[in-house]
């Protein structure tokens, strides 16, 4: 190849390095010296160009292809210009999309509708330093928080040693890293504070923070129910407590109380839900006599049956529409490998169940027991209706531990696993609250802590505590345990990332395409 061609290469090489100079300190601010040496070798190829093109500036102006290089050369700027604009507009409009398969980029329903219901705005305090591990997901964090309410959640990140009295207001000790959630002004500002900071933890403690009040929850005792603490689970069964829903409930306002009926009146007044879970003993009839007042009154009640647990309380229930029946429910193609596992996917219109009939969640019932809705003999104004039903290959084994396949005279097709119950109380002399709520579940297995974790029973469990409690802003999708799963890198590297797919190889491409043309158009 002459050098005069050779030239012209170089020269279109360093023309390249010398423009795209200033974009390289643009793109990776810590690179001045990259953009240095581009611009110098660009000049120094320059150079070249003109040493061994010198006689060709003359005739540049005259030939044709100077009309053709000017045309390429405002195509080119054209085109920079309209990715400019692209960028310009992408940046305005802040669109994303959340690929990654646990959605570690999307809040939770439960999440949007916490912010949604924001009467006064939250601040958020991060005493973290930038340079903690947990720095950059809680930012991540704290913006989503704020773009899905702007104006109702604000953050900011404090460092306690530069911010003492801060750090001295929420007693916050030098070195810890804690997030302090505020609300209000002055005498009535309210505030609560996290070691632990997760979408799980910063949505539960919006949730404290702008309850009005705690809502008490009872657990019967006196039956052989569920414990709600780890230290009462028996020894040979330590996983069979409630102490994971003691703990949520207090996350999301509740206060969880135990109650034994035995001696008492009435249920305290200031229940707003009472709960059974895994009775095991009969009801003597004072205890009976109590619930019934209770709902009477309009009242609000969370039953849970077991398989093979008797109660005393089936007259009770069939005044509210509702009979518990006999035998394991079973079915031979939604489970989870064992037929008395249910699986089901399968809910009415009811709101308990419409968040996870939306996200297509299904939930999962150990050993459960079907339930019959009456239509007939219950008390005035009873109106009770099916939540989550199992699939229509679905029966009631009456003798599990003989065999797992419908026998003559057991009841079989789409069986009702939960149920909800309303009764008009507005009449009622002295009431609770003008409707009582029963919500009647076929299974407390799914209350206790190794199930827990299923995240749709939790959601169906706490929907049904939202909608008989009548808080509706809490019937909805939590949260998950999201697995995050994250690549670390420093700034060098991501600047280093960055030079290389945004700056180098791009302009070796065009550098590489440009010395072809040039090689070919003078052949």
């Amino acid at each position: 190849m002459k050098s005069a061609n050779i030239g012209k290469v170089l020269g279109a090489f360093g023309l390249l390095l010398l423009l795209s100079s200033p974009f390289t300190l643009f793109v990776t601010p810590d690179s001045a010296v990259a953009a240095a040496v581009k611009a110098g070798a660009g000049l120094v190829l320059l150079g070249v160009y003109g040493a061994t093109n010198f006689r060709r500036f003359g005739q540049f102006a005259t030939r044709r292809s100077s009309a053709f290089f000017a045309t390429t050369a405002l195509t080119t700027l054209g085109v920079l210009a309209a990715l400019v604009a692209v960028n310009y507009l992408a940046f305005k409009q802040n669109r994303r999309w959340d690929l990654t398969r646990a959605r570690i980029h999307t809040l939770a329903p439960q999440t949007k509708a916490t912010l949604a219901a924001i009467a006064d705005p939250v601040r958020a305090i991060a005493f973290i330093t930038p340079a903690h591990p947990q720095y950059g997901q809680l930012e991540a964090l704290f913006t989503l928080y704020h773009a899905e309410a702007p104006g109702k959640f604000e953050y900011s990140f404090k460092d306690a040693r530069r911010s003492p009295d801060l750090a001295s207001k929420y007693q916050v000790r030098e070195g810890q890293t804690a997030v302090v959630l505020s609300r209000g002004e002055g005498e009535r500002a309210t505030h609560t504070l996290l070691s632990t900071v997760s979408e799980q933890e910063l949505t539960h403690a919006v949730l404290k923070l702008n309850a009005v009040g705690t809502q008490k929850v009872y657990f019967v005792t006196g039956h052989g129910e569920w414990p709600l603490d780890k230290e009462q689970a028996p020894p040979d069964d330590p996983g069979a407590s409630l102490s994971e829903l003691r703990r949520q409930l207090l996350q999301e306002g509740y206060a969880a109380e135990p109650l034994n009926l035995a001696g008492v009146a009435d249920v305290p007044g200031d229940a707003a839900l009472v709960v059974i879970a895994g009775a095991r003993v009969p009801f003597v009839a004072p205890e009976k006599a109590a619930l019934q007042r209770y709902l009477a009154a309009g009242g609000r009640l969370l039953y849970f049956a077991d398989a093979g647990l008797r109660d005393g309380l089936d007259e009770l229930l069939a005044e509210y529409g509702v009979l518990v029946d006999e035998g394991i429910v079973a079915d031979a193609q939604y489970n989870s490998g064992n037929p008395f596992v249910v699986l089901s996917l399968f809910y009415s219109d009811h709101v308990i169940g419409k968040p996870l009939a939306q996200q297509g969640l299904n939930v999962e019932f150990p050993t459960p027991r079907s339930l019959a809705l009456l239509r007939m003999g219950m008390a005035p104004g009873v109106q009770a209706q099916p939540v989550v039903l199992t699939s229509q290959h679905a029966w009631v084994e009456t003798t599990p531990q003989e065999n797992a396949m419908p026998s003559d005279g057991e009841k079989t097709g789409q069986l009702v696993l939960v149920a909800a119950v309303t009764r008009d109380t507005a009449s009622t002399p002295g009431r609770r609250f003008d409707e009582a709520r029963v919500v009647v579940m076929g299974d407390s297995e799914l209350l206790l802590d190794p199930n827990w974790g299923h995240e749709p029973n939790r959601n169906l469990v706490m929907n049904a505590l939202g909608w008989a409690s009548n808080q509706l802003t809490k019937v909805t999708i939590r949260p998950p345990d999201r697995e995050v799963s994250t690549l670390e890198l420093d700034a060098a590297t991501i600047n280093g990332i960055r030079f290389v797919s945004t700056d180098l190889l791009p302009l070796t491409l065009l550098g590489v395409g440009l010395a072809i043309w040039l090689s070919r158009r003078n052949k």
